[in-house]
């Protein structure tokens, strides 16, 4: 029995793959994914507090809306705090809505990540006239406001079609988030060429932990730490991509972000034995190897 596959990369174990390493011969890579999200009032997806009831759904919208009102400008002092650098995922959206809360991460030179027009759309059950579209408008507000096309990509909502990979690749991006199937980058085949995966976490990340499995603020707290001591020695044997996935709506919630600032000053504290850097800095690195480092992609064959 052969099982439909998406034909985007090949079986790999991670202890047989060759060794290399990050700047400054570090094994551990660490980043911090940061959604700044935006949503629509009265209709459309949206993370829910208490279960929603009919449009428009007050009490869910204003507590995502508090992200961008208070809790980034607090993520925003606590990476300061650390000098912690950081990947903002963006909703173009915000370019309109609040444009000063994207000029302070901007002014503190984070890398602008490419999360789609606002999340409360999926771009993955679209037609895909209609998704490159979405991506070239998300794309072209983005060169607009930062001077430069953004690097990569995180779909809302984690959302792909079966041509997700091959748009984004045709439209200028070198690498996406939205595959949690290893610890260090992976070489996906599109019919445009190789785009690079970078490990984006689905475990390390607050809206699974804290909004589906109801994660008290210390446990996550934990978690992260716990996650960055293991990876840490085994970062040993081979190169590691550890991501840190936040809200703000979510961690930026105060009694969170005292956990959460316990959590990211024990991995500020090792900033001398890993690599504390942005997703983007890791892409560009891997894409400076000597080719055979990484697996080839398969040769594209457009899927199943």
């Amino acid at each position: 029995m052969r099982l439909p596959t998406h034909g985007r990369y090949a079986y790999s174990a991670l202890p047989r793959r060759p060794v290399y390493d990050w700047p400054n011969g570090r094994r551990l890579a660490v980043y911090i994914g940061l959604n700044l999200e935006h949503f629509a009032f009265g209709e459309g997806l949206g993370a829910e507090l208490a279960p929603g009831g009919p449009q428009p759904d007050v009490l869910n919208f204003a507590w995502r809306d508090y992200g961008n009102r208070v809790g980034a400008w607090r993520l925003l002092d606590l990476f300061q705090d650390l000098s912690l650098p950081a990947s903002v995922l963006l909703n173009t959206s915000l370019y309109a809505y609040c444009p000063e809360l994207v000029a302070a991460f901007r002014d503190r030179g984070d890398e602008m990540v490419g999360h789609g027009r606002s999340n409360a759309e999926r771009q993955g059950t679209l037609s895909e006239d209609a998704e490159r579209g979405l991506v070239a408008e998300a794309t072209a507000a983005m060169i607009r406001h930062e001077g430069r096309h953004p690097a990569g990509w995180l779909g809302p909502w984690i959302s792909e079609s079966r041509v997700t990979p091959d748009l984004l690749k045709e439209a200028g991006y070198r690498y996406l988030l939205d595959w949690a199937m290893d610890d260090q980058p992976v070489w996906l085949a599109t019919r445009a060429g190789p785009i690079l995966s970078v490990p984006y976490p689905q475990e390390l990340n607050d809206i699974p932990a804290i909004v589906a499995r109801r994660m008290e603020a210390d446990a996550f707290a934990d978690m992260i730490v716990d996650q960055f001591e293991e990876m840490r020695a085994q970062a040993a044997d081979a190169p590691l991509v550890m991501g840190i996935a936040l809200h703000a709506y979510l961690v930026g919630q105060p009694y969170r972000l005292r956990h959460l600032r316990r959590a990211l000053a024990h991995i500020a504290a090792a900033a001398g034995e890993v690599w504390i850097t942005r997703a983007g800095a890791i892409a560009a690195h891997v894409e400076r190897l000597p080719r055979g480092t990484l697996a080839e992609p398969p040769a594209w064959s457009g899927g199943p």
